[in-house]
């Protein structure tokens, strides 16, 4: 059994506001929630600083905890909830962003169920092939690569693993991506997990590439990684994202 945390902040560089902004008639934070729901979480819950969120999530009957002001990530927000709601430290939280209107509830469940299945395992999170030489060399999509077991060994924005053999003229010159792997931001913690990361200073690795899960890497954490069952639905950081979320959600 498994509960979701969906962390929501009013404040956005790119898009203010962006978890009430409304998509295909509902607020976006809303899609979300309702997305969540039809997976097999036993409770669904959406943690905010933001009486404007936590408004309307009341609005639709969503459970709202309020959290600190001062969070600077959503697993430090969820951390918080796992502490006011005292929830035990086996316990599995699955962290579901509050910009992934269209993320299908099967991954909630399969990053859930690789807690379930590897007992040693702190965090579980998911993969997909990358298909394209422009994703693979994209910094806004980032690699994972694992070990033989699923561990994973390292994120990173950059082209990972780079073929050597393939760009004999440099990065520009890159035609191979074969065994190159996308991340896709979801996390399951287990609470003890959960709390001990949230009490960890930001480490070199994470501020260099911008990454919180290389905190937990760097520290130790045994992190799993699955392939995605089925792929995500894009999630919305811009005008033109908000259209084709509106396209895929009303179709």
């Amino acid at each position: 059994m498994y509960r979701v945390v969906i962390p929501a902040r009013y404040g956005a560089s790119r898009l203010p506001g962006k978890p009430l902004i409304r998509v295909a008639g509902k607020p976006m934070i809303q899609w979300v929630y309702e997305r969540a729901q039809r997976s097999r979480a036993s409770e669904v819950v959406i943690a905010t600083d933001d009486e404007r969120i936590a408004a309307a999530a009341r609005e639709f009957g969503a459970p709202v905890v309020m959290t600190a002001i001062t969070h600077l990530s959503g697993t430090d927000r969820i951390a918080e909830v796992a502490h006011l709601q005292r929830w035990e430290d086996e316990a599995i939280v699955v962290n579901v962003q509050g910009d992934e209107p269209l993320m299908p509830p099967e991954l909630i469940e399969q990053a859930a169920a690789l807690l379930e299945q590897h007992a040693d395992a702190d965090i579980g999170t998911l993969a997909s092939r990358i298909v394209a030489l422009k994703a693979f060399l994209d910094p806004n999509v980032v690699k994972v690569v694992t070990d033989g077991n699923q561990r994973a060994l390292y994120f990173s924005r950059a082209p990972i693993p780079w073929n050597r053999e393939g760009a004999a003229a440099g990065i520009a010159s890159q035609k191979s991506y074969s065994g190159a792997r996308r991340h896709i931001g979801i996390y399951a913690y287990r609470v003890s997990a959960l709390r001990r990361l949230a009490s960890l200073p930001p480490t070199t690795l994470e501020q260099l590439e911008k990454l919180e899960q290389l905190r937990a890497l760097e520290n130790g954490f045994d992190i799993r990684v699955a392939d995605s069952t089925v792929l995500p639905g894009p999630d919305v950081n811009t005008a033109e994202d908000i259209a084709l979320a509106e396209s895929l959600l009303g179709s």
